[in-house]
């Protein structure tokens, strides 16, 4: 999966324990036991902290199998399983292909997410955004999915996700939206947005590695987590002290 060329975070001062985590995982590599338990927490934080989702979970793949790792509550795991049964649905497309996927009105979804069009209003959800998560890796290990009941609320949080990644507003969330002013909506965008940062950073060291050893982006990806270990840091931290200054 490529970086994003270009990516805007509309609230840099946004920042708290949400944005934090959703950093932290970013720069993570993939095979340290901490991957679950950040990820249980980075559900627990959006739940708590972001006003305009009702429930939050968190999906997987493991093996040939879509599993949902973390939830606020079991009617956000009804919601998965009917996408997981279907084969089809937000969570999964966001999963696949590394991009965040806005659901401004779940009604309008019915030929492309059937189980998920039925289940969702049925237990009182309207709108969602599913978010793509990344470890140091690069590609997608799991997304955070936010349901909503209001699609008024959800549509402001929509399009700050989605134009992270420069996504159309209108196409995220409809024209006329209001401004994000949920403090906790703000947070999730700016801790997205510094993710997609630290994976930049991640994947500019690697091609100065490849460049300079002439070497796989795999050996590269142990070169880099070597050298952190060695210095110390995380892989962020070796990442940036190994792109000329012109780059940063």
């Amino acid at each position: 999966m490529a970086t994003p060329a270009s990516f805007d975070n509309p609230y840099p001062s946004a920042q708290g324990p949400l944005a934090t985590g959703l950093a932290t995982l970013a720069g993570t590599p993939e095979y340290v036991s901490t991957i679950d338990p950040q990820l249980r927490e980075i559900a627990g934080l959006a739940a708590a902290r972001v006003g305009a989702a009702a429930f939050a979970s968190i999906t997987r793949l493991r093996g040939p199998f879509y599993i949902t790792v973390a939830l606020s509550d079991e009617i956000a795991r009804a919601i998965d399983d009917a996408q997981y049964a279907d084969d089809a649905g937000p969570c999964l497309e966001a999963l696949q292909t590394g991009r965040p996927v806005g659901v401004p009105d779940i009604a309008a979804t019915t030929m492309r997410w059937p189980g998920f069009h039925e289940e969702a209003p049925r237990l009182g959800l309207h709108a969602s955004v599913s978010v793509p998560l990344h470890t140091a890796r690069g590609g997608p290990v799991a997304v955070l999915n936010l349901y909503g009941r209001d699609q008024a609320a959800m549509a402001p949080l929509i399009a700050g996700i989605c134009s992270v990644q420069g996504y159309p507003l209108e196409e995220a969330a409809g024209p006329g939206h209001p401004a994000l002013t949920d403090e906790g909506g703000r947070e999730l965008v700016a801790g997205y947005a510094e993710a997609l940062a630290v994976r930049a950073r991640i994947t500019r060291a690697l091609t100065v590695i490849m460049t300079e050893n002439r070497c796989t982006p795999d050996d590269a990806y142990v070169s880099l987590c070597i050298r952190a270990a060695q210095a110390g840091t995380g892989l962020d931290e070796a990442a940036a002290a190994l792109i000329p200054p012109k780059a940063t």
